[in-house]
């Protein structure tokens, strides 16, 4: 079979087949939940399923065995979570291809079947691969070298790392029990991709890969110990198809091979985006797997053990998608992609398609309610953000009033390189159920305690300025007789021109004025049927009963009935264009802008827009009249008429026809009481802002009119022509010449990570001959300079990565900046914690931070007494 051609499912089945040809029986994969296994939260290797096999527990009709085996990886000791989507094979789901003895063959023939699959059947170059072995296994190195003919300097010796057996090439199912030396086998993707072979200060890069791996199931070890030889050495490999399917299909990552990126593309189609290589966008693709493959093997989401690491999964990939645009339950779309690529393989996909759907889509729907709301005020939070920490009262805020999980804002806050305040959190936790004891006062809008009786005559439609008497004023919340300058009150008309706020359009503005003073109107409201005027006296005094011009501000009128009209003709087109779903959900008609919410599942495409937008201005161009009428209920539903969200409508309404007529019937038609331009002419220039979702399925268009809307093309084309004398562009360059930029900028990105990353490596070498040992701990504690949060992340990620079970402390600094890191292996986590390692830090240096057991971070402005607190840090913890 041609390697260029395999997909990963020819990769699977050829795998399967070729074990099939020597004697394995083939199994299928198990369920994700471990069957009589409470040490597992899910199934994450292949051996998984034959564990009481290898311990000698149960015997089954055959003695070699050849599965792909269904894998998470998301909770537990096991977590791969938060690195998936940005790295390159870091994943919640993946299937790993194993090949088992049970006491039958042993090192020779799992070192020759690997190496056999591997050059014969998948035509892998074999100058290519390397092995590694435990260093002290002779036996695994003679065969490497001698039967398959594998040169010493291509097989690499691995030692222990830490105590004897702590070593990448020793496996162990415990701390006692089946345990034995590993042999990995290695792909190299070549020397223009970084990284060092396995054993080397490089061996983090993605220059040598692992893609098998032999564990040699030799010896029990007993609670001394003491290695016992087993009486049927058996073996486990694994392979990760994702893995061996981006190597045969000459790609780095796994998620460009043919399975993930026939996913990546449905995402961004679901979504409505260009795959662009983004993080979030990955992320969708990956956890679509794992979260559809859970439920078809049971697990619901709840608050608890599987169901909470399965909610979890799905909100964080509902998240991510919400962060590329999509809107409404979108995630639950991803299953169909999935059956198209792994539905043969894995027929309960299909079998569960309804319930698995309808599990998503409720989920999705829970979480759409709370999600919108929480992460805008999360946003605003992190925007005026000062320090590192995010306050516990609005990590409450964000859960008691929005749902928002806790966990959640935790894990946004990692993103950034923050922490939350976990103890300012409980708190406020505390606060909250004392005030469920209290009884609590509220406030009240000013309106609202106005009792008004009797009814304001509106004569607005045709006028701006008009005469009324005035029939009652209110001040601070009392009916007075009089009120003077620099009083601020609420005054009453019998009959007035200014608009009362009502059908999404603003109240007027404009003044009072008689022989006695002048009223500054600021808003009009309504108050039953009364018309509220809320201002301030500005000259003289009013008493009631008295009489005064009433001048409504006239252009500030007109723009409001621009906006207003446009706003009709919006939701005409945007229900030919998108359908008749569309239904609207709110609006604002304000003199400088017009806000349109409605209901929608999916973003509106630019090229939607653009044809919204040329139907509106279609009809304004035709400059129509525009006809008022007010007719009885039953007669404006029969003509057609839309009644609008929000609009109480008695027994008569007024019918609002605009537009050009198609099928005898008007492009609009709507009951509205607001006021509108004569002719669709008026509105000049109709052009939009901005469109974006506000909620599950609800949609928000932002558009201008008139001279506002000429602003705003006038200032696009200012935008584009500074960017093309930037550009050094001629006017049909602009684009060609900023993609350019854009790619430029984007490969010096990954030069500058790549040189970060490397450099961390570097630096991590180095501080390792730093390690010392406090209390019993092997510690680390290092002052690096010129080192910002980030790249403080990285160099402790590289550290990390060759020092197990230990305590790190970095401290990074930048200019006027530090930056602080703790980690803390789970083994010395009950003598010392993470967290108050940088909470200790952070208070001697007058910053802030905090964080988990296992990991925490803070910041601090740059100090003098910095050397003194790093230095003194050994005697703190010794102290602990």
């Amino acid at each position: 079979m041609s390697t260029r051609l395999m997909t990963a499912a020819d990769i699977r089945e050829a795998f399967l087949s070729y074990f099939e040809s020597k004697g394995h029986t083939r199994v299928a994969s198990s369920s994700l939940v471990p069957s009589d296994d409470p040490t597992l939260l899910f199934t994450n290797a292949g051996m998984n399923q034959f564990k009481d096999c290898f311990l000698g527990l149960e015997k089954r009709d055959y003695v070699r065995a050849t599965s792909s085996q269904k894998c998470v990886r998301a909770g537990g000791k096991h977590n791969d979570l938060d690195n998936v989507g940005y790295t390159a094979r870091h994943h919640t789901f993946f299937e790993m291809l194993g090949n088992f003895s049970f006491g039958d063959y042993f090192k020779k023939d799992a070192i020759l079947f690997a190496w056999e699959f591997l050059t014969v059947t998948l035509a892998l170059p074999k100058d290519r691969l390397y092995a590694t072995i435990y260093h002290t296994d002779d036996e695994a190195f003679e065969i490497w070298n001698k039967d398959v003919g594998l040169s010493a300097d291509r097989i690499i010796r691995i030692g222990d790392k830490g105590a004897k057996y702590e070593s990448d090439n020793f496996w162990a199912m415990g701390d006692t029990g089946p345990c034995g030396p590993c042999s990995e086998i290695f792909y190299d993707h070549g020397d223009h991709i970084w990284g060092g072979l396995p054993g080397t200060p490089e061996e983090d890069g993605d220059r040598f890969i692992e893609i098998w791996n032999n564990v040699f199931m030799q010896f029990n070890r007993t609670a001394d110990g003491v290695l016992h030889p087993l009486p049927a050495p058996s073996v486990d490999t694994g392979m990760g198809l994702e893995r061996i399917s981006a190597v045969l299909q000459h790609v780095n990552s796994n998620y460009e091979i043919d399975l993930f990126q026939h996913l990546l593309k449905s995402a961004a189609d679901i979504i409505g985006i260009q795959d662009e290589g983004q993080p979030s966008l990955r992320v969708v693709a990956d956890h679509a797997r794992s979260c559809c493959f859970l439920i078809a093997d049971g697990v619901n989401p709840s608050n608890e053990g599987r169901g909470y690491v399965l909610r979890r999964i799905i909100r964080r990939a509902v998240r991510h998608g919400n962060k590329l645009g999509a809107t409404g339950t979108f995630f639950y779309k991803m299953l169909q992609p999935l059956i198209d690529v792994m539905g043969q393989a894995y027929p309960e996909l299909e079998a569960n398609k309804a319930r698995i759907e309808a599990a998503l889509i409720k989920e999705e729907e829970q979480f759409a309610k709370t999600l919108e709301q929480g992460l805008k005020l999360l946003e605003g939070e992190l925007a005026n953000l000062q320090g590192k920490v995010i306050a516990g009262e609005t990590v409450f805020k964000l859960y008691d009033t929005y749902g928002f999980p806790t966990d959640l804002t935790a894990d946004i806050a990692r993103e950034r390189e923050l922490s939350i305040d976990e103890a300012g959190f409980e708190v406020e936790m505390a606060a909250q159920r004392q005030r469920a004891r209290d009884a609590g006062k509220f406030n009240v809008d000013y309106n609202s305690i106005v009792k008004v009786e009797g009814d304001t005559q509106f004569d607005g439609y045709d006028a701006t300025q008009g005469q009324g008497q005035i029939v009652a004023i209110y001040k601070d919340g009392e009916q007075v007789d009089e009120v003077v300058e620099g009083d601020e009150a609420l005054i009453v008309l019998n009959q007035t021109p200014f608009y009362a706020e009502s059908g999404g359009q603003i109240g007027d503005t404009g003044i009072f004025k008689n022989e006695t003073g002048i009223f500054e109107v600021q808003d009009t409201k309504k108050s039953g049927g009364a018309f509220v005027h809320q201002g301030i006296v500005t000259v003289g005094q009013f008493k009631a009963s008295q009489k005064v011009e009433a001048i409504v501000k006239a252009d500030i009128r007109a723009n409001t009935a621009k906006n207003h009209s446009a706003t009709h003709l919006l939701h005409a087109a945007l229900r030919q264009i998108l359908g008749t779903h569309v239904q609207q959900k709110g609006s604002l008609v304000a003199s400088d802008i017009l806000r349109f919410d409605f209901a929608n599942d999916q973003p509106v495409t630019f090229a939607q827009l653009q044809e919204i937008e040329r139907l509106v201005n279609r009809e304004v161009i035709a400059n129509t009249p525009v006809l008022t009428e007010v007719l009885d209920i039953e007669t404006a539903k029969s003509k057609g008429a839309m009644m609008l969200f929000g609009e109480k409508y008695g027994d008569e309404v007024r019918v609002l026809t605009m537009g050009t007529v198609s099928d005898e019937r008007n492009f609009s038609i709507e009951l509205c009481g607001g006021i509108h331009v004569k002719r669709t002419g008026d509105i000049g220039l109709f052009k939009i802002v901005s469109e974006g979702g506000i909620a599950a399925g609800v949609r928000r268009i932002e558009a201008v009119t008139g001279s506002k809307a000429i602003e705003t093309v006038q200032h696009a084309e200012s935008t584009i022509a500074q960017i093309n004398g930037l550009l050094k562009a001629q006017k049909d360059q602009t684009l060609e010449k900023v993609r350019a930029t854009a790619d430029h900028a984007a490969q010096l990105q990954k030069q500058i990570e790549q040189l970060n990353q490397k450099l961390a490596n570097f630096q991590a070498t180095e501080l390792l001959s730093n390690v010392q040992e406090i209390a019993g701990c092997k510690t680390l504690i290092a002052q690096v300079n010129n080192v910002d949060a980030k790249s403080l992340r990285h160099l402790h990620d590289s550290v990390k990565s060759k020092l197990d079970d230990a305590v790190i402390v970095l401290v990074g600094t930048e200019s006027d900046k530090v930056s602080l890191l703790a980690s803390v292996a789970q083994v010395h986590q009950g003598a010392i914690k993470a967290g108050d390692i940088i909470k200790h830090l952070a208070n001697e240096l007058g910053g802030k931070g905090g964080g988990k057991p296992d990991l925490a971070q803070g910041g601090a402005p740059m100090n003098d007494q910095l050397d003194v607190v790093v230095s003194g840090l050994n005697t703190w913890l010794s102290a602990q």
